[in-house]
């Protein structure tokens, strides 16, 4: 039976958008935790239909209101996650690890039906990256805790709303020049938002508790062609230099001193290792879900914004296209 009442954490960002959508058009009623009330509702609530979501101000950690919220809980869905460390509490072990272990024991205290959380494809090798390792010790707390929690490991998401490929796109326009870590070798299977929402629906749907589910793409791109498939996109030709590893470093060190670091040692590190299926869990081709939007296919859908002219070169880049 289809749950009644879902509760989502993270339901701001770009997947949790897509998700709300999904959910509150197949009559899942949504209870959505901000941090900000006053910045976020007006965007989330854009996202569902009208009577099928709600918007609740609370701080992550305070027990208190959540246990209240999991009481009208038939379904908990995590989507927090962060790509860096910043002060005040958001560090990898705070978000991925204790956070994640809290929900999964008031899964359990409450007896909800199911508990989904969004971990990352390929953190299992990358023993020396602190996110991954956050990740992993997240996972197995969760398991531990909520034995019918289903785990969804995604390669990288991407979209219009994304910070994947419209930051490279920004960069690829702006810079003469464009490293390439690792030589580009590096290899992903991205997948759409709307793929990933689709998966999680039909998580959701048919109650499958399935431990980890990796979650990719049709198609695996090392990260060069990823950067030649954006240079394309917006009709952009630029240099690209394999960037020496020791290089690559102290240029990590300098940016993650900003405040939205491009590239952290972190990132660097994870960026060793290719994001695609381990074959040791079960996927979501497996799962009878593949994804169905390939990656050059979707980004002409809003690459134009990073093009000349805009929306009026989209007939000049279609004509190149086909010629």
């Amino acid at each position: 039976m289809k749950p009644k009442n879902c509760l989502i954490f993270g339901g701001s960002g770009q997947i949790g958008r897509h998700l709300i959508r999904k959910l509150t058009k197949n009559n899942i009623k949504v209870t959505v935790v901000t941090r900000n009330i006053h910045q976020k509702s007006y965007l989330i609530k854009t996202q569902g239909n009208a009577g099928y979501i709600d918007v609740v101000e609370a701080n992550i950690y305070d027990e208190v209101k959540i246990r209240a919220l999991f009481s009208k809980a038939d379904l908990c869905i995590n989507l927090i996650g962060i790509l860096f460390e910043k002060k005040k509490g958001n560090t990898f072990y705070n978000i991925h690890t204790l956070f994640p272990s809290l929900l999964a024991k008031l899964a359990k205290e409450f007896k909800l039906k199911s508990f989904i959380h969004l971990s990352a494809l390929g953190i299992n090798n990358a023993a020396d990256s602190n996110y991954a390792k956050s990740k992993l010790e997240g996972e197995k707390n969760i398991l531990d805790n909520f034995p019918l929690a289903t785990v969804l490991r995604p390669s990288v998401v991407y979209s219009v709303d994304d910070n994947f490929t419209t930051n490279f796109m920004t960069l690829l326009n702006r810079l003469p020049i464009f490293p390439l870590y690792y030589s580009g070798k590096t290899k992903f299977t991205p997948i759409h938002c709307s793929d990933l929402t689709d998966i999680i629906y039909h998580v959701v749907s048919k109650n499958i508790n399935s431990k980890i589910i990796e979650c990719v793409g049709p198609e695996v791109i090392t990260f060069e062609n990823i950067i030649k498939k954006l240079l394309k996109a917006i009709n952009k030709k630029r240099i690209l230099i394999p960037m020496p590893l020791s290089i690559a470093k102290v240029s990590a060190k300098l940016f993650q001193l900003m405040p939205n670091p491009l590239l952290t040692e972190d990132q660097l590190r994870l960026l060793r290792y290719d994001n695609i299926l381990s074959n040791k869990y079960k996927s979501n081709f497996d799962l009878g879900i593949p994804s169905t939007r390939y990656f050059d296919e979707e980004l002409k859908k809003y690459s134009y914004m990073w093009r000349e002219g805009g929306q009026f070169s989209i007939e000049k880049y279609i004509s190149k296209e086909n010629t």
